[in-house]
């Protein structure tokens, strides 16, 4: 684990549909009058041949990817006109179907923002002479990274204001800030355009002065050699894909940069990172089922990375050093939930792995964090946490669980090594987030935090409860649920059901400020854990990719069905949410069973599945190969994947709601993929409810940077919602 890092989120995957292809007419959405309803705009069919493995398939709405796509992604006003025109009015036709919401999401965003603290700070995490913490500004939208003197609440100095850094900007996220080891320097990522590539900058602590040329092409991700003297990071591609580590002088530019590892395959990922020793750099390697690990001594910052086990097909492991010796979280041997081994430093090849923690069936191994005396991992059992200390001298192990139906506990990384201090954060559904510091020695635990919500905030109000759905092959799908408590369960409370269900991502039972605003209305909050995550281990997550897919769909189905038997919502009432891979759920649900759904909310839906895994010049394909097949080169791929993927199974059916959103930005999933989508559904639906599209123009896939604008498009989702359930669209 790397615990150098100090990461932050606001909030913590031809031409366009209007303005058509050239030489075509110009669509448009025209506003309503007191009288008539607002037309949707129309978009231009211009059908597209492709054949591909004997295959041939027709798109008539291919031109909506803009051939200057890679430029718009860093630069949005290098859009086309025509494009531009679509989807200004596509965010107008939204806009007029929504008007009758806008008093409704207006509260819904007052209510979200009255539960934040707006001058939050989190607690102070130790580093030698200091303690480092970053917190809020009323008003401000973004975060102010701090220290002062350990144990005085005096003596602050900023080491970046990220609401000075947005100023004047549309889009600013800081993904990464963290100082140097010695304390001298402050090391921040900043991406400017919500497309992921980040510009790192070194700044003098002692004289504020920014150092010499940014790093102009990363992730976001870097890391401090523990000797201070040189900062590692990966560079991003033009297709947005991590391919190469360099390092640099901390005080150097731009030619001062050395290669250090460049990554042979385009499928893989890199990453670097640090042990917690501090004794190694690690530089990471990976993809969805396969990983390698190298590592360059930290007293030789500057020698080549090695090996610790060549890569192998299937085969996935992570580092740790701990206790004179490494400590590797891996599936090796079929451990299909992981577990620990240990290698001897000097030959840590697998040939000399020895079990540590075998591995148990059920217990997933997510996490591994190493303090000088203990180390700390977290397991995931049947979609709840535990965190599991063990004690290096006696080899004694002490769990930390909570009794509940449905929790969440995770470690929160630190700075120092040698220290029996652990913080870890404990949340449910009901619960808001409490920080605490454990003492792995004497087992003593302190409150260091409580999530503070203003507005007030009762859990004996409301109700968790974890449900079971049975799949069509007789799997347990876990739901979790949360509603206030006194709603009847007769069928008539609204219901929204989320779920993801991709790249073993758990959605984890959390505390979420943004969904009380529908449950304080009497909605039911549900999420299903469908295959494809990896709530019930990592086996869940392989029964719900590649050629198996279909069963994330499946799943998520039997869960809706379940719950509206047991009297959670009903078909009439029931909204599905999800996002990116989750928007891809969205897509194949509507799709199979459209009858079940009052409306589909689709944030940055990964939809266009086939074409997307078909063009390799797009950020993610090749990488994303190990998830769901690569069409270009196996038939039974391409074949499978053409069965579900949500764009090309859309046909003429009644299809419910729809609110689809994107960012002109995205790189992981681009802004064409929704638009194409909405233009196919506004065609083939025989329902007469709307299909709305908003795109973002001034942000990514995550949306909005600030943490305020960011529940502004949250409380427009569940207005959204609201709307669907009432069938706002039929009422004057």
């Amino acid at each position: 684990m790397n615990r150098r890092k100090m990461m932050t989120s606001a909030a913590a995957m031809l031409t366009s549909a209007t303005a058509i292809h050239p030489g075509a007419a110009q669509s448009e959405s025209r506003m309503p009058d007191s009288s008539k309803p607002p037309v949707p705009p129309v978009a231009q069919k211009i059908p597209l041949r492709t054949e591909q493995l004997g295959r041939v398939r027709v798109d008539d709405y291919a031109w909506m990817k803009d051939d200057n796509w890679q430029k718009v992604l860093r630069d949005p006003t290098l859009i086309k006109p025509e494009v531009k025109a679509h989807l200004t009015a596509e965010n107008a036709y939204v806009k007029a179907m929504l008007v009758s919401t806008e008093p409704l999401q207006k509260a819904m965003f007052e209510e979200m923002k009255g539960r934040i603290k707006e001058d939050d700070a989190s607690v102070p995490s130790p580093d030698g002479p200091f303690e480092y913490y970053s917190r809020f500004n009323i008003g401000g939208q973004h975060p102010i990274f701090c220290r002062r003197p350990k144990g005085k609440t005096d003596g602050e100095q900023i080491l970046l204001d990220c609401d000075a850094l947005a100023k004047g900007k549309a889009y600013s996220q800081v993904s990464a800030a963290d100082h140097s080891p010695d304390h001298k320097l402050f090391a921040y990522a900043e991406d400017a355009q919500g497309s992921e590539v980040h510009h790192i900058y070194v700044k003098d602590l002692a004289t504020g002065e920014i150092l010499k040329e940014p790093v102009e092409s990363s992730t976001g991700d870097f890391a401090w050699s523990p000797d201070s003297q040189w900062l590692f990071w990966p560079h991003r591609d033009d297709n947005g894909r991590s391919d190469k580590i360099y390092r640099r002088p901390a005080r150097g530019g731009l030619k001062d940069d050395v290669l250090v590892y460049d990554e042979p395959d385009d499928g893989f990922f890199v990453s670097v990172g640090t042990t917690g020793s501090d004794a190694f750099i690690i530089i990471s390697a990976g993809d969805h089922e396969t990983s390698e690990t190298l590592l360059i001594p930290a007293a030789e910052p500057t020698a080549a990375p090695k090996v610790f086990e060549p890569r192998t097909v299937g085969l996935r492991y992570s580092v740790e050093h701990w206790d004179g010796r490494f400590i590797v979280l891996t599936n090796a041997d079929g451990a299909i939930d992981f577990k620990l081994v240990e290698a001897p430093v000097a030959t840590p090849g697998r040939a000399h792995w020895k079990d540590f923690v075998p591995h148990r069936p059920g217990h997933f191994i997510t996490g591994l964090s190493a303090y000088k005396n203990h180390l700390v991992r977290v397991e995931r059992i049947n979609a709840n946490t535990q965190i599991i200390i063990t004690d290096r001298a006696t080899k004694a192990e002490k769990p930390i669980t909570i009794d509940e139906e449905a929790y969440v506990l995770s470690l929160e990384g630190g700075y120092e090594f040698d220290t029996p201090v652990m913080r870890y954060v404990y949340q449910s559904p009901t619960t808001p987030r409490q920080w605490f510091d454990y003492d792995m020695a004497t087992g003593q635990k302190t409150l260091r935090k409580t999530q503070e919500i203003p507005s007030g905030h009762d859990p004996a109000a409301y109700v968790t409860r974890r449900l079971y759905a049975k799949a069509p092959d007789g799997a347990e799908v876990p739901v979790t649920v949360l509603m206030k408590k006194g709603v009847a369960l007769d069928g008539k409370a609204p219901l929204l059901l989320y779920g993801y269900g991709s790249y073993g991502m758990s959605m984890d039972p959390s505390f979420s400020i943004r969904n009380l605003s529908l449950v304080d209305r009497g909605w039911i909050w549900a999420t299903a854990h469908v295959r494809g995550g990896s709530e019930k281990g990592y086996g869940w997550f392989l029964d719900g990719r590649k050629d198996k897919k279909k069963n994330t769909f499946t799943d998520f189905i039997a869960c809706a069905e379940h719950l509206h038997a047991a009297g959670y919502g009903a078909k009439d009432r029931t909204v599905a949410y999800g996002g990116s891979a989750g928007g891809m759920l969205m897509g194949a649900i509507t799709n199979l069973r459209p009858d079940l759904w009052s409306g589909i909310i689709g944030a940055v839906p990964f939809v266009d599945v086939l074409n997307t895994m078909s063009d390799t010049s797009l950020p993610l394909t090749p990488p994303e190969w190990p998830e769901w097949g690569n069409p270009l080169e196996d038939k039974d791929a391409y074949d499978y994947i053409a069965s579900y993927s949500p764009y090309d199974n859309v046909t003429a059916k009644p299809y419910p709601a729809v609110l689809a959103t994107g960012g002109l930005s995205d790189p992981r999933v681009t802004y064409w993929e929704p638009e194409k989508w909405t233009a196919k559904l506004r065609e083939h639906t025989t329902s007469g409810a709307p299909i709305l599209l908003k795109i973002n123009m001034e942000a990514g896939h995550g949306g909005a940077s600030g943490r305020f604008d960011f529940l502004k498009e949250i409380a427009l989702d569940y207005a959204f919602a609201v709307w669907a359930v009432d069938k706002g669209w039929t009422k004057a």
